[in-house]
């Protein structure tokens, strides 16, 4: 049943983000009661929300989910309650670079059907223990038991070290023997760590942190390397706090 046009909701973010929920509802959203990866029907005012905490910001953060009629009340609570905290709006180009100082991908970019879990990252989802059927089972299977050597393409994040204008995706990506060894799948400048970054896809022996690579951003020859997990808060504490 597709319910697409029937439900929307609002993601909120930051280190304000729980005492704003507190304000809304008289269930217990601790970070004991309300872990991260959590989800659950939760009152909010009037409304029947579900809430999922989750964070593509990287920041503390959950997605709230109601009816689409109520969705004008959810905002305008959501501002009121929040003014004192600090709340504000903020468009797709702000979380765009935010996730990507997290190194998270997003549909139609970094995660398609033309990519494997293996390649994406996305395998620590698949269980090796449920006998559960499901499309592409066996190569997930495999992958997950061969590792790297399995694949022909990993992802990873890059810098571009010399940027002056940020990728975009589909930039070609050379090792520094002019082999074309990938392509980006998106990018932009993260603020908060003062780096240019993008995602690409690599052939899976130049994705190791601190090897050194090359890129064309608007004809122009760049340099880029590869970095470790995330650039900003890599071991995911302000999510999960």
């Amino acid at each position: 049943l597709d319910v697409s046009d029937n439900v929307g909701g609002f993601a909120i973010s930051g280190p304000n983000s729980r005492k704003l929920l507190e304000r809304l509802t008289s269930s217990d959203v601790s970070n004991q009661n309300f872990k991260f990866m959590s989800c659950d029907q939760i009152d909010i005012g009037l409304m029947k929300t579900k809430i999922a905490r989750l964070s593509v910001a990287g920041e503390l953060g959950y997605e709230i989910n109601c009816h689409a009629l109520e969705l004008n009340a959810l905002r305008e609570l959501l501002l009121t309650e929040g003014k004192d905290l600090g709340v504000q709006e903020y468009g797709y180009y702000a979380l765009n670079t935010l996730r990507l100082e997290k190194s998270f991908g997003i549909w139609n970019a970094e995660f398609m059907q033309a990519y494997s879990p293996g390649e994406t990252g996305l395998n620590r989802w698949i269980s090796r223990g449920k006998n559960v059927e499901f499309v592409g089972k066996n190569p997930a299977l495999n992958e997950l038991s061969e590792g790297k050597k399995a694949l022909q393409k990993t992802l990873v994040t890059l810098e571009i070290t010399d940027a002056d204008v940020e990728a975009n995706g589909y930039e070609p990506i050379w090792s520094k023997n002019n082999e074309r060894i990938g392509m980006t799948t998106s990018g932009g400048y993260g603020h908060n760590v003062d780096k240019s970054l993008a995602m690409a896809f690599v052939k899976p022996e130049f994705s190791e942190p601190g090897i050194e690579l090359k890129t064309h951003i608007v004809g122009k020859e760049k340099n880029c390397v590869v970095l470790g997990n995330s650039p900003w808060d890599p071991e995911g504490l302000r999510m999960r706090s």
